[in-house]
């Protein structure tokens, strides 16, 4: 499997930013990673291993990116410059991450997104927002509130970033509804086991949003032994990519 580093200034954090590439074709999918992780999260906990078929396959284009969840979700300070890094963080996937996907996939097509835990927010917050530039996502043990990771604190881009606000208020006939409609998979997931119990709930209440607009959401709760770790979204992320990679373009 061909692994490729990089180290590239971005314009919308004034800063460089690391990520790695997995594979050498097929579909580019960008992979987050949990509550403050880093872009080699992904590689150290078995992940990149266990979809290594895909990838050796030329099916898949793993992308893993770095978070800035230090500065924004999970910062110290006022809420305001927290979510203004955030959304910062949000323009960069898409203006930047995503065509350089492209670019090193030469895909003509949108993307999928995947993450586990905080990872899963910033993958479904991705597709629902910007279905113009994601076909398709995984959330493993989300939690898709901000209320969570904010104290309550509410304002026009913690509203942005908050699925389960910004989807339960959207109209159904928002221009983005008939895309998320007709095209590839929404995938939530979470286990019953220790430490799923919020991400359970949340995505049992996404799901319910969703699903009243109409949104083909793909909820599926895994056994009382699942817990919040690795080792299991390492079984997830495989089973489900497969799936999405079935569905094309």
């Amino acid at each position: 499997m061909e692994v490729r580093y990089f180290k590239e200034p971005s314009r919308f954090l004034n800063r460089d930013m690391e990520f790695k590439v997995y594979g050498q074709g097929g579909q580019p999918c960008i992979a987050f990673p949990c509550e403050c992780g880093r872009f080699y999260d992904f590689e150290n906990n078995g992940m990149v291993q266990a979809v290594a078929p895909l990838l050796e396959e030329g099916r898949l284009l793993l992308i893993t990116v770095d978070s800035i969840d230090r500065e924004s979700w999970n910062g110290e300070g006022p809420a305001r410059p927290r979510i203004e890094m955030q959304e910062r963080w949000h323009n960069y996937i898409c203006e930047e991450i995503i065509p350089r996907a492209l670019e090193l996939s030469a895909w003509n097509g949108r993307v999928l997104t995947a993450g586990c835990s905080l990872g899963a927010l910033h993958a479904v917050n991705l597709y629902l927002r910007r279905p113009d530039l994601v076909r398709g996502a995984i959330g493993l043990s989300g939690i898709y509130s901000a209320a969570y990771f904010f104290d309550g604190y509410m304002d026009d881009l913690v509203y942005r970033n908050s699925p389960m606000d910004y989807m339960a208020n959207m109209p159904a006939d928002h221009s983005y509804i008939p895309l998320l409609r007709d095209q590839g998979k929404l995938i939530l997931c979470a286990g019953q086991g220790a430490f799923e119990n919020d991400a359970l709930a949340s995505t049992q209440e996404l799901t319910h949003i969703l699903r009243n607009l109409g949104v083909n959401v793909w909820k599926d709760i895994w056994g009382t032994d699942v817990v919040h770790d690795w080792p299991w979204w390492c079984k997830q992320l495989p089973y489900f990519l497969r799936n999405l990679l079935d569905t094309g373009n």
